[in-house]
């Protein structure tokens, strides 16, 4: 298994210029990762994205915590909603070209 890059949590809060309270809210309503090795607190690099997509949702937006959530998980339904449509649309595509 590849090792895991983590990126320490108060090193990303310095940089994006947020409280680690605001991470610690976003980690209890389960939107983010966070690994804890030797008494550090570390976020995946992969996440990072994510993080930086919330920062911006509760800094431009003035969205708190809760809502952010609500609307991560809007998108991941439309997500889902974009992959049935994908989906259908092929299997749609497949009959049309059998008949």
């Amino acid at each position: 298994m590849a090792q895991q890059e983590l990126i320490l949590i108060e090193t990303l809060c310095t940089h994006y210029e947020i409280e680690v309270s605001f991470v610690d809210s976003l980690y209890s309503l389960g939107l983010i990762e966070i690994h804890t090795v030797e008494h550090s607190r570390f976020i995946p690099e992969e996440k990072v994205g994510d993080l930086e997509r919330m920062i911006r949702i509760h800094q431009d937006l003035e969205v708190n915590p809760a809502g952010i959530d609500v609307i991560f998980n809007l998108l991941r339904k439309v997500d889902n909603l974009k992959n049935e449509l994908a989906a259908t649309k092929n299997r749609l595509k497949r009959y049309e070209l059998n008949n």
